[in-house]
């Protein structure tokens, strides 16, 4: 592991550094669980005080923490706690687990695809027809992508991701553990041939597309379209076990937490943020930089810049009114019933 003076660490995240620039600093770790030798992070008034009987000599933290770094430690004094965090983090990373560059000889890979430079397939990977990866693409063990598919340079698929027929996967995405891009969209119509009682399977012939330095977390899946594609616009950022369902279109730089679902023909505008487990309806429009408070249903078209939640989603601060009302439904009942009686 790598390991830095607390002066050279101030110089790299960018931060004033108050208390002794000759520490000896071997890692990084949450305040409470912070070892001897370790670099902690303070950003919230929430954890200010545990840095008092932390055993981390150093912290990064702003001025407005109020914290002082006693003896034999140091504070490193950042703008913004979360970022200088981020880049501390990957100071620290252990080295990358990957496997090497080329085709691992327990993989098989069509001979009409085409393989960009440096590119490094894992095994037990298939590699279909006519599929095409960018430079320095990284398939980790048992990653399948069928035939025609297009994946862009730099991007990593880690094991067990899927990406079906005719996909599109731009430049610089990471896509976590058993991902499914481009299954069939769940749709279904009753048959109205009496002969043949049932339940008739709609044809998905779509694709889906999704754009640059993308995110998408282990067992998410995006379905393809019924026709078009479900698309995924660049820098959007997809938690783990989300569903996102056929001809959906999600913009740049979203956010959507675990557990969301979003049914099909649903558009997200640029920037919009999902908390977890919201529930979006199919046919409808989260407007450009929308935030939706986790468990909320959203059952119709949602305006710019609001920050709705609920069940069905309404303006926050109304949700929240309610709420409160109904807490006290209870004392209000007894209290009329009392009332009632004379």
């Amino acid at each position: 592991m790598p390991s830095f003076q607390s002066s050279d660490l101030a110089t790299r995240l960018n931060g004033e550094l108050v208390g002794p620039g000759d520490l000896t600093v071997i890692g990084i770790e949450q305040v409470d669980l912070a070892k001897p030798g370790h670099l902690t992070f303070v950003g919230d008034e929430k954890y200010a005080p545990l840095w008092a009987s932390s055993k981390a000599i150093a912290v990064i933290t702003t001025s407005a923490m109020n914290l002082t770094p006693g003896e034999g430690r140091a504070l490193i004094l950042v703008k913004n706690v979360d970022l200088a965090t981020a880049n501390a983090l990957h100071l620290f990373a252990p080295p990358k687990v990957a496997p090497k560059t080329g085709v691992h000889p327990a993989a098989v890979v069509d001979p009409t695809a085409t393989l960009g430079k440096d590119v490094a397939i894992g095994p037990g990977c298939v590699v279909g027809a006519h599929v095409s990866l960018g430079d320095g693409c990284i398939l980790h063990a048992n990653v399948t992508v069928m035939d025609h598919s297009t994946i862009g340079p730099r991007t990593e698929l880690y094991p067990g991701v899927v990406v079906r027929d005719r996909c599109s996967i731009g430049a610089l995405c990471i896509i976590h553990p058993n991902a499914v891009i481009g299954a069939d969209g769940f749709g279904y119509r009753p048959s109205d041939d009496p002969a043949k009682p049932g339940i008739v399977k709609i044809p998905q012939i779509g694709t889906v597309i999704i754009g640059n330095d993308v995110e998408i977390g282990a067992g998410t899946c995006i379905d393809r379209g019924k026709c078009s594609a479900t698309t995924v616009g660049d820098g959007t950022k997809i938690d783990n076990m989300v569903q996102v369902g056929h001809n959906v279109r999600i913009g740049r730089c979203c956010i959507i937490c675990g557990q969301c679902g979003i049914a099909g023909s649903t558009i997200l505008e640029d920037g919009v943020t999902l908390g977890g487990k919201v529930a979006v309806k199919d046919h409808i429009t989260i407007g450009r930089g929308a935030t939706i408070a986790a468990t909320a249903a959203i059952m119709g078209d949602v305006p710019p810049g609001v920050t709705w939640g609920g069940y069905p989603a309404r303006d926050m601060r109304t949700a929240l009114r309610e709420h409160a009302a109904v807490r006290k439904l209870p004392d209000l009942i007894k209290e009329y019933t009392r009332a009632q009686r004379g």
